[in-house]
Parts: structure tokens; C-alpha cells; sequence
């Protein structure tokens, strides 16, 4: 396989993974939020979080890149659950629990009003992307055989029900760190996830008919093929792989919640779509297995599979500063006969360096 590997470390070090000025700017607006939160449920006189926690690809460090900078970042709020009760001194409802957080996180200061949603309240910014606050309540029960205090997290959704998106980030940091090659640079397994989340969010078109970037997480450490040495081999392998295993099922596993699916069924069209575009671009790629591959057609190939022009531009680069380099040196080594000429001065009669 034609060695790519310097070009796909570049391209997800400029292109794929978050710049720290974004990761600092959203780290500063979700700390903003988590104020806006607690000032706001003192002020109506509700109930004090026990905490914040941040989730989802946020917290996996898997998000990518995106040209409308339409990032989403999870932010969970825990209650107590003895704490949540309701206006008549019953259980608060789980739609009454993200409308308490609707009201506490509206200061007025947003141009669109936050959002009460399924599962969370939403935080819209102007610079594209959203902040998700999702609700969970703490509940402790005892074990009657052992006489233990048991405790497990429900979140605020349709109605409340058993979950904790902490224990997915657990999941995915303990994936990574079995899997990959070394923890250098974040860890191989974290690095082809967001490779291959660029890819699935890589064309317009494919928005909504895509699987979405928890399933390819889930599937990049079900297929996961490490490479030590090269990024492109290990990226390769791992995209041939899940194809190969979606030709086997469309349908895909939460990773901590047993007997619940990421897919609709097993003849699901998101996954199905993946498949399809994989196998797509396994196709584009086989012309990096020919002996007498080009670099230039290498480049080409991942260009088009990561619909970009960024691999062809580093060549034209490279070409640029070869040319340039050339011609420094030759009008270096001009200038330095013009100097030996002119030190050098020779008779006319053809003898030798003048005494």
C-alpha cells in the first residue's frame, strides 16, 4: 500500500481534530452555562445541583472539525432525587425537571431562546454550535440481602429511565487504551474514530442519511485494526473492516445499555448507507495497491475519499518549496562564480592568476 501515513497524521492534526482555541472557547461557554444554571435555580428557589459532567464525544475528545461549526457539546446536570419534587410534594416529573433547567439557564442573554428538547435542554450560540444539558437524578436504594446503599442515575427524558452517559466516556477511554498501539497523541483507536467521523460528515448530501457519530465510534472499536508503524494502514484496515462487518448486520449495539440498539432494525438505512460509502471508497483506494502507484495518484485517492483538496495541495507545496529551493541554490552557485571570476581575474594570454 502506497505510504501515506505523514499526509494522514497531517491531515487530522490541521484538518480533523479541534484546534485548542475551540476546545478552550467551548470549555468557557459550557463553564458559563453550569453559572448561569446554578445562579438560576437559587434565584427561583429550586433545588442545588449535586454536579456537572461533561459527555459524549466532548468527553471521549472524539468531535471533529465541521465547516458551520455545528459542534454539539453535552453537558450533564445531576440532582439528588430525593431533591426533585414535584409542586405538590410528589415526584417531579422528567419533563418538569428539563423545564426547571430551561428557565434557570435563561438569562436573557441569548439571541434564540434555549430549548426545552427530548432528552435535554439545548443552548444555541451564534458562532453555529449548541450546548445539550441533559438531566439526571440520583437515586440510592438498599439491597435488602446485603443491607448496602445501591446507587444508579436516571436520566430526564419522555419519562425518567435508567442511564448515565459518564459510563460510555468510561467505556470508549477503557477501548482506547486496550486497543491502541500507545496512548501517543491521544491514543491510535481515539485517532481513526475521528478520522472516520470526518468521513461520514465529509459531503453535504449525506447529512441525515449518514449514521450518526456514536454508532461509527461504536463500530471503529468492534473493527479497530492497529497499526503501529502507519496511521493510513490502520485507517484502511479499520474502514474495510466495519464494511466487511456490516455486510454481516446492519445493526449495532449500545456499548453499556444491554439489549439496546444504536440502529432501526436489521435492515437499518443509515448503516446500510456507511456500508455503501465505505465500500465506495475502499474502491477509490485500490489504486494504492498498484506497483507502480504514484504519489500524485495516492494523493488524488484520499482527496477523494475525504472529499478535500488538502492531500493535493501538500504535494503543490512541496513542488513550490522544491522549485523555489533550486532556485536559491542555483543563483547562489552563480553568484559565487561571478565572485571567483572576479577574485580570480585571468591574463589575456591565457596564463594563470594574476600575482
Amino acid at each position: 500500500m502506497f505510504n501515506c501515513a505523514d499526509e494522514i497524521n497531517s491531515y487530522h492534526e490541521d484538518e480533523v481534530t479541534l484546534p485548542k482555541e475551540q476546545r478552550d472557547a467551548m470549555r468557557d461557554r459550557r463553564n458559563a452555562n453550569r453559572e448561569r444554571v446554578k445562579n438560576g435555580l437559587a434565584k427561583g428557589n429550586k433545588p442545588k445541583p449535586k454536579e456537572f459532567c461533561s459527555q459524549g464525544s466532548y468527553a471521549m475528545k472524539t468531535m471533529v472539525q465541521h465547516p458551520d461549526n455545528a459542534y454539539d457539546v453535552d453537558d450533564g446536570v445531576y440532582f439528588d432525587a430525593e431533591k426533585l419534587v414535584g409542586e405538590r410534594g410528589g415526584e417531579m416529573s422528567a419533563l418538569d425537571a428539563r423545564n426547571m433547567i430551561r428557565d434557570a439557564v435563561d438569562d436573557g442573554s441569548f439571541k434564540t431562546k434555549p430549548e426545552v428538547r427530548q432528552k435535554c435542554v439545548r443552548v444555541y450560540y451564534d458562532a453555529g454550535y449548541h450546548v445539550d444539558i441533559p438531566v439526571y437524578r440520583r437515586k440510592a436504594t438498599k439491597n435488602f440481602l446485603t443491607g448496602e446503599e445501591e446507587v444508579h442515575f436516571e436520566l430526564a427524558g419522555a419519562e425518567w429511565k435508567r442511564s448515565d452517559a459518564r459510563d460510555v466516556t468510561d467505556w470508549f477511554e477503557k477501548e482506547n487504551k486496550k486497543q491502541s498501539p500507545n496512548t501517543e497523541n491521544g491514543g491510535q483507536l481515539r485517532r481513526i474514530t475521528r478520522l472516520l467521523k470526518k468521513f461520514g460528515g465529509s459531503r453535504s448530501s449525506w447529512r441525515g442519511r449518514m449514521a450518526k457519530g456514536f454508532t461509527i465510534t461504536k463500530l471503529v472499536t468492534e473493527c479497530f485494526k492497529a497499526d503501529s508503524e502507519r496511521e493510513d494502514i490502520a485507517l484502511y484496515n479499520t474502514m474495510k473492516a466495519i464494511r466487511d462487518r456490516l455486510l454481516w448486520s446492519l445493526e449495532v449495539s449500545h456499548p453499556v445499555t444491554p439489549g439496546e440498539k444504536l440502529t432501526s432494525g436489521y435492515d437499518d438505512s443509515k448503516t446500510c448507507f456507511l456500508k455503501d460509502k465505505l465500500d465506495e471508497a475502499i474502491e477509490t483506494l485500490k489504486v494504492l495497491f498498484e506497483k507502480d502507484c504514484t504519489r500524485e495518484q495516492a494523493l488524488k485517492a484520499w482527496d477523494k475519499v475525504f472529499n478535500t483538496d488538502y492531500f493535493g495541495c501538500q504535494e503543490k507545496t512541496e513542488k513550490a518549496e522544491s522549485v523555489a529551493a533550486s532556485a536559491v541554490l542555483s543563483s547562489g552557485l552563480l553568484k559565487g562564480r561571478a565572485a571567483s571570476v572576479v577574485g580570480n581575474p585571468v591574463r589575456k594570454d591565457g596564463g594563470g592568476r594574476y600575482a
